[in-house]
């Protein structure tokens, strides 16, 4: 399903490269004269981390057998080079000096045999002139280049590519389709068979591309075989146990590397996974969902002056689908997928199809299941994937989630599932450790309650004097204590001091900070000790006459701090109302 979705993505899409052509970084190039005489090294690298993109031939699969790319590759291949000031035993350095002369003398064989093809072709017999020199000869010349010290830095780089220009000429000479002699996927003929992606018949691939990810190596790949481990059954070898025709394996590794490139709105990092999401069809509900997703998650990298616009626009999509103003068809579906690093490998954590207003529908529900009051000026009325998950680590850090954590919050808000216990239970041990409770917080955990009792009371956005849950009451009591301290002393000593144990063991701590705030309001004008007074006997009508619970589990401690911030915000709106 994924690789047909992702197939299905590249035919759409309309924007992608052509069969047997690729987008690649390339951060040199080697600038030659039309005789073949070496003039200088140019400078493609965009900043630090990535470079200029060229459409060249699609790369070529290595396994451990060397093969030489189309008329581009790394400085090993190109100019036979490598850095022995990496290799620390000798025994490795020989062993890494004969490893780069074999690759250095297949990409010049591949040189020459491109200069018999195209004989008349004055960029091409200028590179084959080029390599007429030797090794050494080749070295000798780029290392006398004022930019070859900072190639040698860079060369562990994705971008650390070179390719050739011709003096005079714009493009590279790795871009010019004239010359490519691009493979076709005509279909006739013998020797094919079915492709599982398809369902028609075509040349099969014996290795698939690779796709880099956050964290994973250069060749790791989404689809492979591991040669000799179990994988291979009636003598079939590599991706063969798996059959995908040349055609079906280029689209949707174009489709899966266009959606993961740099600067790519159709996917997110939470930690150490990747998630890329897109449409199924072209039709104005499905693009808009595609250009809304981005903002939705919190990942914005626009500064805007109402850093809310985005949000709201957001949410009027989702309405408008939901409700049938911007009309879906049933076909029009929602994907979005989860990748994690694993040697090798890539690994497929989280899948996900679902029908286009299904999905408006759940994330309407996540919006506003996260929806909580916020009484501050530059207040944000729904907080994103990234925002919750840096909620509940230390000092905010996406790489400190709980394993997993990222694809089970995904999960819940796509399919509408109860937010993951470890979330609820991470926000809790937070806001001990702290003594803190903002506002993705409150919203966390008045999201996990509300979504886990589904039958039950659920948590209002703003403080509900109806709520009768003693947890709930605990915290309102314990604000309205806090805030009498705050303005008697501009101290918070009772909540730094009593927050953890009045939100587990309420019976064993009130009646200490109930003698404590007596001290305490006695310093507060009349009309403030009138109103306290009023909210305290408020709150004290609806606590059971058994007096304050001793222990509150889990769920109720999370009902205590959502009474304790809604008390605290109603505090700050009272106060402006007032105002």
């Amino acid at each position: 399903m994924i690789l047909k979705a992702l197939y299905d993505y590249y035919q759409r899409a309309g924007n992608l490269p052509s069969p047997g052509m690729e987008k690649k970084e390339i951060g040199f190039l080697i600038v030659l004269s039309e005789e073949g005489k070496f003039l200088r090294l140019e400078d493609c690298r965009i900043d630090k981390k990535h470079a200029k993109s060229f459409l060249v031939k699609k790369s070529v699969g290595r396994a451990s057998a060397p093969i030489a790319n189309y008329l581009y590759d790394n400085a090993a291949y190109v100019l036979g080079y490598y850095n022995p000031e990496k290799v620390k035993k000798e025994e490795d350095k020989i062993k890494e000096e004969a490893k780069t002369i074999k690759c250095f003398e297949i990409f010049k064989k591949k040189i020459l045999s491109i200069s018999k093809v195209y004989p008349d072709n004055n960029g091409v017999k200028a590179v084959g002139n080029f390599y007429q020199n030797g090794r050494e000869q080749i070295l000798e010349l780029v290392q006398q280049d004022p930019l070859w010290e900072d190639v040698t830095k860079n060369l562990s780089k994705k971008f650390s590519i070179f390719s050739y220009r011709i003096e005079g000429e714009q493009r590279i000479l790795a871009e010019q389709k004239e010359i490519l002699h691009l493979e076709s996927y005509d279909e006739a003929g013998n020797n094919l068979s079915m492709c599982l992606v398809t369902g028609k018949y075509g040349k099969l691939v014996e290795t698939t591309t690779a796709t880099a990810i956050l964290g994973s190596q250069a060749t790791a790949k989404l689809v492979s075989f591991q040669v000799n481990s179990g994988y291979d059954s009636y003598n079939k070898t590599k991706c063969y146990n798996s059959p995908i025709s040349q055609e079906a394996e280029f689209a949707y590794t174009t489709a899966l590397n266009a959606l993961l490139q740099s600067g790519s709105h159709n996917k997110f990092l939470l930690g150490n996974r990747t998630f890329v999401f897109w449409a199924s069809s072209n039709s104005d509900a499905s693009l808009k969902v595609e250009e809304s997703l981005f903002d939705l998650f919190g990942f914005s990298d626009e500064e805007k002056d109402d850093p809310n616009a985005n949000i709201l626009k957001v949410r009027k999509v989702f309405e408008s689908i939901y409700s049938g103003t911007l009309v879906t068809s049933l076909d029009d579906k929602f994907y979005i997928l989860g990748l994690s690093p694993n040697s090798a490998r890539i690994v497929a954590v989280y899948w996900a199809e679902v029908p286009l207003k299904e999905f408006a529908a759940k994330i309407l529900s996540h919006f506003y299941d996260m929806e909580i009051c916020d009484t501050r000026k530059e207040k944000k009325p729904y907080q994103g994937v990234r925002e919750m998950i840096s909620a509940v680590t230390l000092g905010g850090k996406l790489s400190d989630a709980t394993p997993n954590l990222p694809e089970a919050v995904v999960k819940s808000v796509f399919q509408g599932l109860p937010y993951p216990f470890t979330l609820y239970s991470s926000c809790i041990r937070r806001v001990r450790a702290e003594q803190k409770l903002t506002v993705p917080r409150a919203a966390i955990i008045k999201a996990y309650l509300n979504r886990l009792n589904d039958n039950n009371i659920k948590l209002n956005i703003m403080l509900d004097k109806e709520n009768i849950n003693q947890g709930y009451l605990c915290g309102r009591l314990f604000a309205v204590l806090d805030k009498i301290q705050e303005e008697a002393n501009n101290q918070n000593s009772i909540r730094e001091r009593y927050l953890n144990s009045a939100s587990a063991t309420p019976a064993s701590v009130f009646a200490t900070i109930l003698n404590l705030s007596n001290h305490h309001i006695e310093k507060l004008n009349e009309g403030r000790i009138i109103f306290f007074e009023k909210l305290k006997q408020e709150i004290f009508s609806k606590l059971s006459a058994d007096g304050f619970p001793g222990h509150l589990d889990l769920q109720d401690q999370g009902r205590f701090f959502v009474g304790y911030y809604h008390q605290r915000q109603d505090f700050f709106t009272t106060k402006k109302e007032q105002e």
